[in-house]
Parts: structure tokens; sequence; C-alpha cells
């Protein structure tokens, strides 16, 4: 058997209909070099999604390799209850630097699912020891999307990805999230007053008494479409978390580390919240890797003797590994030293710009938003009334398949194309990707 076909006969691939794959078989990836990956026959492909938006830096960054393989050869691995080493320290340090203000403590999981069921565990179990028992339970908004555990399929609300286990799954209240693409209150995202915030006002009347906390993807909306909202949202619902004595948990797993445009989406409204998640571009996609940070407030909620029973009992093998943590005080190194996030502004208007040049005019293109290098194309069958394609075309799916032959990967969201490239991306890797899309997008939709 060749690689492919030992591909098929052992491995189940995530997120993915496999019999799909009768049709599209399995690319074999050999090597990767700055935006692009090589296949095993030598055929380049722009990785224009970050390989699900963790790859932050460009594949086989020399700086991030190096920490790397030196850490290699002084430690792998040790556990991290009651034994620590000096690179996480260190990150911790330097993560000071650029948080939002009032995160202070630093908890270590291994991917992002499981920084937000720290998360949740964390705040619930505050709120229990602060004298509130009876919040139990948690607030998220519509659309969104917290990853993959139990906790976190419950707290979002993508039927794609929950629907089926939703006997497993704590019952939520759900908050109507903006959709400014399509927005019932007929505003504009760039100069609303959050006209929709209502709703967020209503349940927390209604609700608060019984809260724990609530989850947002601040700024953004990752897998709903990359749907992006107001900053004035972020800062109504801090203000409203203060007056009901409900926890704000920002997952910033995806948006974190420059992809939004600034450090991290909080920063646009200028808030902190309560605990915070953070992965993917933290070891700059290198590896599984992530944090959940806390106020000095919290933190203290668990500072007890230990047979009061107020120890935070909860852990994984990984937390804390040093090739993760040397990972991402590299990512930190090349961050301040090569003003990447300044260069990536300039980069990201001139994406926007190249696509709107290419695509805005399109009958099919409802709309192309943007935040930071993130850039997404609503495909709709007609502008006015912003009537999406049957998702049994699989628009955006074919749209993908088009647009691998001409070297480029899309990760289609439904009716959603997306640019999330690496913030290293230049202008003639722009200009290719922007062309072979535009291209894909025609064909595709020209033969409907």
């Amino acid at each position: 058997m060749n690689l492919v076909e030992k591909d098929l006969r052992y491995i189940w691939h995530p997120c993915s209909q496999m019999k799909d794959y009768e049709e599209l078989k399995p690319i074999i990836i050999d090597h990767g070099q700055g935006v692009y990956l090589y296949d095993i026959n030598g055929k380049a492909y722009i990785d224009i999604v970050s390989s699900w938006w963790c790859n932050l830096l460009g594949h086989c960054n020399p700086k991030i390799n190096e920490y790397i393989k030196n850490q290699l050869d002084k430690l792998e691995h040790v556990i991290f209850s009651n034994f620590s080493h000096e690179p996480v320290i260190t990150l911790c340090e330097q993560l000071m630097e650029i948080i939002p203000r009032g995160l202070a403590k630093f908890n270590f999981s291994d991917n992002g699912s499981s920084a937000v069921e720290c998360a949740l565990k964390m705040a619930f179990q505050y709120q229990y020891q602060t004298g509130h028992p009876e919040k139990t339970r948690f607030m998220c908004l519509t659309e969104g999307y917290h990853g993959e555990t139990i906790g976190a399929l419950s707290v979002g609300t993508l039927d794609l990805y929950a629907k089926i286990y939703k006997p497993m799954l704590m019952e939520t209240f759900r908050i109507e999230a903006p959709d400014c693409y399509r927005c019932p209150y007929g505003q504009s995202r760039d100069n609303c007053d959050c006209a929709c915030f209502e709703h967020a006002e209503q349940s927390f009347a209604e609700h608060a008494e019984e809260t724990c906390a609530i989850i947002v993807e601040p700024m953004l909306q990752g897998s709903a479409g990359m749907r992006i909202y107001p900053a004035m949202y972020l800062k109504k619902l801090r203000s409203l978390c203060d007056r009901y004595n409900v926890l704000l948990i920002a997952d910033e797993i995806a948006t974190g580390f420059g992809r939004t445009g600034k450090m991290f989406a909080c920063d646009h409204a200028g808030i902190s919240p309560d605990i915070m998640c953070i992965s993917k571009g933290l070891t700059g996609g290198y590896l599984p890797y992530s944090i959940t940070i806390t106020t000095d407030a919290i933190y203290d909620a668990f500072y007890a003797d230990y047979s009061e029973g107020k120890a935070f009992m909860h852990s994984h093998t990984y937390s804390g590994n040093p090739l993760g943590s040397v990972a991402a005080l590299a990512v930190q190194k090349i961050l301040r030293e090569e003003h990447i996030l300044e260069t990536a502004a300039v980069r990201a208007q001139y994406l926007h710009d190249r696509l709107n040049e290419a695509l805005l005019d399109h009958p099919n293109v409802g709309e192309i938003r943007h935040i930071g290098l993130i850039n997404a194309m609503e495909l709709v069958t007609d502008k006015q009334s912003k009537t999406g394609f049957d998702a049994n075309f699989r628009m955006g799916y074919q749209i993908y398949k088009k647009a691998l032959e001409g070297g480029l990967i899309l990760r289609p969201l439904g009716n959603v194309l997306y640019f999330n490239p690496p913030l290293i991306i230049n202008e003639e890797e722009i200009d290719q990707a922007v062309d072979i899309c535009a291209g894909a997008i025609e064909t595709i939709t020209r033969a409907y």
C-alpha cells in the first residue's frame, strides 16, 4: 500500500465525513516552510487557514525550531505538581507584560478545549466558595464554539458539533448573539450602539442569580463563519457581569496573539475578563499547550488549609510542558523583536483591499468582513436578500476542492470562506492566494 492507502486504512480524520475521502483523498504533506506546505509529490499549498488557525509565524520557523531543539537535550517533561522549571516561569513573566490588566495567575493545560473546561470548573467552584452556591449555571452566545469536551460543547451552540450529544450536555442559558451581516435592527457593524445587547440584558435580569459565568469569543465568533461584532458589545457585557456578579470568561484561543490586529481581542474594547483561555498561536502552532489565566481574587478563593477542601483539584499530565513553554517563549521573542503585529497591520489592509478588488462585486459574495488579517467571504445566492446557498450543495466545500487544485488551502465554514493566514504572510503570497481563491469562486459559482 502507498501512504494514502495506509492513511485511509488506519486513520479516522477529525471533523470529517470519511466517505468524502473516497473522492478527495488525503493529501500527504512532506514539509512546510513559511506560509507554504509541500506534499510528497512536491506540490506547494498556501496554508491560508494557518492549519486550523494555530500557525502564527509560519511553518518551520527557525527561531522556534532552535528553542525547541535546545530544550530537548535538557528536559522534555516533568510532573507539574510540586515541580516547576525555568522556561514556564519565564513565560509567565513575559505574558504578564501583554495580557489584560488584572489577570495574574496561570493554570496550564494542553489544548484549547481543556483550557475552557478548566475555566468552567474554576468559575463554578469560585462562586461556591465565595458564598454563592446557587450560581451553578452558565450563559453563552448563540452560534458560539468553545471546543469539543463535554463542558465546552455545553457552552457552544452550533448544532453541527453539539446537537447529537445534547442528552449528555449541561443546560445553559443562551443569549442571541450579534449578527452584524444580517442585523435585525438595520444597523451597521461600524457605527451601531449594539441594540442587540437587549437580549443579554434580558437574560441577565432573568437568570443572573443562578449564573456563575458567561463565556464568549471576544469580537469574533470563529466557527460561526468568522462573525465579527463591535467592541461596544464587550464593554457593555463587562459592565453587566460586574453588576450581577457573573464572571466573564474570554475564550481567546483563536483570537489571541495578534489574530484580530491587537495582541488580544479584548484589547479592542479595553476590557479585562475574569478568566481568559489561550492556546493555538501561543506556541506558534508547534505543540499542544494552553493556559487558563485568572485574577488574584479568584485564586484567593481557593487558597486555604488543605483540610478545608478548597483546592482546585484539576490537572493534566502535560501541564506546563517544557517544550511547549520554550516554543511559547520563542513566539514572544519574535513578536517583540521583529515587530510582527505592526507589519501584519499593513499586510492586513493590503489583503482586505485585494479581496475587495477581486471579489466584492461578485454576484455571489455578499460581504467580505475583516478584523486583523482575518477576512471572511459570505457566499450568497442573492446580495439583496442575503440568502445563502442550499447547504446540500456544499458550495464552500466545492470551492475548497477547486482551490486545492490551484495550491490554496481554504477550510470552509458552510457558506463562508475565510483567510486566516500566518502573521508573516507577504504581499506576493497574498496576491497569489487571492488570485487562486477568486478563480475557484468564479469557476464553481458559474457552474452552479
